[in-house]
């Protein structure tokens, strides 16, 4: 079957309908469609039975769908056949860096972040072996999540036929990291230093044929990511510094710059309550004055609104109550001065009815913060690698950067194991009384804490756990037990963008004194 007799409506493996065509070109064709079993919506590429690299597509999307990292686009389907190959993959929504950039360029530290998180998961792409080769600002996007992804992982580079099967992997390593300078540049300056084919941003601009630095373009782009922008793409500029010439170098020099968290949204302010009025029924109250709007990017708590005070007199009614206080008053000085005075009679000695019992209040239990620790990724059951890398985004104090597990296909690890977690070294075997974990904005997980001395898993004893967790939440250890080592242990795994992972922003630990 021809790529141009199939139509919307089309149904492929009896579960992926196509609805749209979003882009066509070369005799592949990119649709979004829906995955009728799992009621989402997918992508698509169909291809036409005369394009001369089915089996390179199909084979790259295959080696894509290997990688867990949730920063890529997940492959979900490669088939190839004779008339109807295709290749299915997570449909992204949100803004691309081009729209990011089109009203001009974005915050530094806020592109820097982005490129960081893409530097990050290309890194672990070229260490299975995968490139991108043709990165350009329409494949970093922003999620509607708040997430970053990188679009077209491999597909995109056979369907554009850069892919070299003869290329060298340093070449392979250069151009990606060029590609992930080039995308800096453009979140930094709003202008695109390559070829204008390339991208729908102007063109950078140049000074002596060479592009100008990011800092001479726009004003304020501090001075290390320039620094960092030249060290990929114009090192010409900035002689004697080292280039990076990989994705792994590009994220080592971005490892410090915060990292983009999403944007809120402003809460609505709720209706004023409404006050009774004798002439008309019911009416708004007045409405208070309040400050000026804060802007999208911005929280605001609105100010409460208040019912007015009634008017007119309280009439018949409102004289006798105003009657009974004043008798209630009356009665309540007498009984304090007969008190008074019956205690004075008894040399000062309190009445026995008098005596205040002892407080049965247990006192509160001194507790101090644990200062000094470190986090690894902790993972005794499968190849005793968890995300390491990324464990000390835990314990940063730093709430906008993560932990987070690798993905899995089911919260039960795709039943290759019973749990993986996060192992917290506090220095000093110390009782550790509570703990408040942040797990970012995603409930459903199930959690162990657990402390010892050792960090086998057998060696540390469950002192508290919880389940279907989210957000900021606090374990209190009712028995406080000693131990060096403490571990947040998931037992199942939250929801995340189709599959489910881990996550940990932050965690306070606080011991007994």
């Amino acid at each position: 079957m021809s790529t141009s007799a199939i139509e919307p409506g089309t149904k492929l493996a009896e579960r992926f309908r196509l609805e749209d065509r979003v882009h066509e070109s070369g005799g592949a064709t990119l649709w979004k469609a829906v995955d009728e079993v799992l009621a989402r919506p997918v992508a698509v590429h169909t291809f036409a039975p005369d394009f001369p690299r089915i089996n390179e597509v199909v084979t790259a999307a295959r080696a894509a769908s290997r990688l867990t990292d949730p920063r890529l686009t997940q492959v979900f389907d490669a088939t190839e056949d004779d008339g109807r190959s295709y290749v299915v993959s997570e449909w992204v929504s949100g803004e691309s860096l081009t729209d990011l950039v089109a009203t001009g360029s974005l915050e530094p530290e806020r592109a820097a972040g982005l490129v960081a998180e893409l530097a990050e998961a290309l890194a672990h792409a070229h260490e299975a072996g995968i490139p991108h080769l043709c990165l350009t600002p329409d494949h970093l996007v922003w999620t509607a999540g708040g997430t970053v992804k990188l679009l077209g992982l491999g597909i995109d580079a056979v369907l554009a036929d850069v892919a070299d099967d003869n290329m060298r992997v340093d070449d392979a390593a250069r151009a990606d990291a060029e590609g992930l300078g080039r995308l800096l540049y453009a979140g930094l300056t709003g202008h695109w230093p390559g070829e204008p084919d390339k991208c729908d941003l102007p063109v950078a601009p140049t000074d002596d044929g060479r592009f100008c630095t990011p800092r001479q373009v726009t004003a304020g782009v501090p001075n290390y990511l320039d620094t960092v922008t030249c060290r990929v793409i114009l090192p010409d500029s900035r002689r004697g510094l080292t280039p990076l010439t990989t994705p792994a170098e590009v994220a080592e020099a971005l490892e410090s710059v915060p990292r983009p968290v999403p944007m809120p949204i402003p809460t609505a302010a709720p209706p004023p309550p409404v006050t009774a009025s004798r002439s008309e029924g019911l009416e708004p109250a007045p409405q208070q004055h309040r400050p000026t709007q804060a802007s999208p990017s911005q929280h605001y708590v609105p100010q409460q609104y208040a019912p007015a005070p009634s008017s007119g007199g309280g009439g018949l009614v409102g004289k006798v109550v105003m009657g009974l206080v004043v008798l209630l008053v009356m009665a309540a000085v007498g009984l304090g001065a007969w008190t008074l005075g019956r205690n004075i009679g008894n040399g000062g000695v309190p009445s026995a009815d008098a005596t205040s019992k002892p407080s049965t209040t247990a006192p509160a239990t001194a507790t101090r913060e644990v200062k000094s620790m470190s986090a690894s990724g902790f993972d005794p059951l499968g190849d005793q690698e968890e995300q390491s890398k990324r464990a000390a985004a835990a314990v940063d104090g730093k709430p906008s950067t993560d932990w987070h597990s690798e993905s899995y296909d089911s919260a039960d690890f795709g039943r290759l194991k019973t749990g993986v977690g996060l192992l917290l070294d506090l220095k000093d075997s110390v009782p550790v009384k509570e703990v408040t974990i942040d797990f970012g904005g995603t409930s459903g997980a199930n959690v162990e804490l657990r402390a010892g001395d050792s960090k086998s898993l057998d060696g540390l004893g469950v002192i508290a756990k919880s389940s279907d967790v989210g957000g900021k939440t606090t374990f209190t250890v009712d028995s406080p037990k000693k131990g060096r080592y403490l571990l947040v242990w998931f037992r199942e795994l939250p929801p995340h963008q189709g599959r489910f992972r881990g996550q940990v922003n932050e965690v306070k630990v606080l011991a007994v004194k």
